[in-house]
């Protein structure tokens, strides 16, 4: 499977895409914007005009897109990526959508011959640049290993996690944990600063105990240096929240925190800070506590 056809390129679509040129795969574009699509047709890339025109130029199409929505146009929708395809294909959409979604279009391209695997990611901008993402997919398993080594190019961890929407399932797990680590880092940065700390010092410290974590060593000096450019914007985490609420409210299972930390998300949108990096939510404690962590 040498031709790869990439639909999304943002942020994290634009370098993840970059990095299959790398590997040496043939690469067809699709994108709403044209600058991306331009940029990377100056770099060697083939460009496509609609999905359905990228489909039939690929053995295997990965989507990186927004939302639940914006994949089910892509993929369903008219010249969508399934009005192209030809049986054996692999449909790869990376980007973090409802499992239940996941499941329907797994069912929708089945019916035409094609797999379709949910294989969200995490590590952000910085890992979809260092082809350092940890990618965790859900369907087929034959077809999983058919896309290994594209998934290699793009990753560093990658790890199969059962049927249809198991990937999905477990991003949205992570992302559980994500978000509920940003608070504690927040709280606790607060707290320290309230205390007079100094910043620099209780960082190191802290870092190098048993509350290590990535968002502790990555977002805690931007939260003190006041650095608000997102590796991962409030407005996407937000929807990954809402994505983990209905997914929960399907099973019944309550999430007190995840809700908790949605709503002080929402504050920090409020102010207009849907577009910063989600180490923006210490401003949100911050404002409870009457003061900054600087």
């Amino acid at each position: 499977m040498k031709k790869i056809g990439f639909i999304g390129l943002g942020t994290m679509g634009k370098p993840m895409a970059r990095n299959l040129m790398k590997a040496g795969y043939e690469l067809t574009v699709h994108n709403r914007s044209r600058e991306s699509v331009d940029e990377l047709a100056a770099e060697g890339a083939r460009t496509a005009k609609s999905p359905a025109e990228l489909a039939s130029a690929s053995d295997v199409v990965i989507t990186m897109l927004p939302d639940s929505p914006d994949v089910e146009l892509v993929v369903l929708g008219e010249n969508g990526i399934l009005s192209g395809v030809k049986p054996g294909m692999v449909i790869v959409d990376m980007s973090t959508i409802s499992p239940q979604v996941a499941q329907k279009i797994a069912e929708k391209a089945s019916e035409v011959g094609v797999e379709f695997l949910d294989a969200p990611v995490s590590g952000g901008e910085t890992g979809a640049i260092n082809a350092t993402l940890s990618i965790m997919v859900g369907g087929n398993e034959t077809a999983y290993k058919q896309v290994l080594p594209v998934l290699q190019a793009l990753g560093k961890t990658i790890n199969y996690m059962g049927l249809s929407g198991s990937g999905q399932t477990t991003k949205l797990c992570n992302q559980v944990i994500c978000v509920l680590n940003i608070l504690a880092v927040s709280e606790a940065m607060t707290l320290g600063k309230k205390a007079g700390l100094d910043m620099d010092k209780l960082l190191q410290v802290v870092s190098s105990g048993a509350a290590a974590s990535w968002m502790l060593s990555n977002l805690g000096p931007k939260m003190i240096e006041r650095d608000w450019r997102p590796g991962f914007k409030v407005d996407l985490q937000q929807k990954d929240l809402r994505l983990v609420e209905e997914f929960a409210q399907s099973l019944y299972t309550p999430l007190p925190g995840a809700t908790l930390v949605r709503q002080l998300f929402r504050a920090v949108q409020a102010e207009g800070r849907g577009s910063d990096g989600t180490q923006a939510l210490v401003t949100a404690i911050e404002k409870l506590a009457g003061m900054r962590v600087k």
